[in-house]
């Protein structure tokens, strides 16, 4: 069912292409920019992804990539499923995937086949029309899953956990159903959404168990 997954739309209009980049040297950040003025640079100029106009800095999805969000907890258990060069960012205690886009149009379908689809998950995707919040780009040591000291920036905003490579091109890389025209060895989105789901779904169960003795004989069964 569709109602499985939320497909999150935060803008009402979006640029059909991103911002053509510059030469490779013709242009540089203007060092006394403030660091949002800085960021926009580096994802527009170095990576050649689309930004929202205005503040908060944010990424355009559905253009080049669209993006799961998931606990960080079930995000960890997949990162087996991607490839070396696939982004991921952290804000708090939600991890966000990068994946092929148009997979939002097609997770419903594929949750729904992985028999995924009845059970309420703790899943989000953004694609077409959608935004995210742009990570803050890398510097020194990107943080790891449940390290507190380093997950997101200090303000808490997010952070790149496997930052995107300038001057690649981000699309082989990203998990793809082979029917979406994936290159040849992109990881697989099945894998990675299966994956995916029985940790939230466990995650769920855990939560339920920890309430009080009430509400859990009140709760149906669930079975994993």
């Amino acid at each position: 069912m569709a109602g499985s997954v939320r497909t999150v739309s935060t803008l009402s209009t979006v640029p059909l292409l991103p911002p053509p980049r510059l030469p490779h040297g013709t242009d540089h950040a203007d060092t006394t920019a403030g660091p949002e003025a800085r960021a926009r640079h580096w994802y527009e100029n170095e990576l050649g992804w689309a930004t929202v106009p205005g503040r908060p800095l944010r990424l355009v999805t559905g253009l080049r990539f669209d993006v799961l969000d998931v606990p960080a907890e079930a995000g960890a258990a997949a990162l087996r499923h991607l490839a070396p060069g696939s982004p991921v960012a952290l804000r708090g205690d939600r991890m966000r995937l990068l994946v092929a886009a148009g997979s939002a149009e097609e997770l419903p379908a594929v949750l729904d086949w992985l028999e995924w689809g009845p059970l309420a998950l703790d899943l989000q995707v953004l694609g077409a029309d959608g935004a995210m919040e742009a990570p803050v780009p890398p510097g020194g040591r990107p943080p790891r899953p449940g390290d507190p000291a380093r997950t997101g920036s200090v303000q808490g905003a997010a952070a790149w956990l496997r930052p995107p490579v300038p001057g690649g091109e981000v699309e082989v890389s990203l998990p793809a159903l082979p029917a979406m025209g994936s290159p040849k060895d992109a990881p697989d989105l099945v894998r990675l959404v299966d994956t995916v789901a029985a940790r939230c779904h466990r995650i769920r169960l855990r939560r339920l168990d920890a309430g009080p003795p009430a509400c859990r004989r009140n709760q149906p069964l669930a079975f994993s």
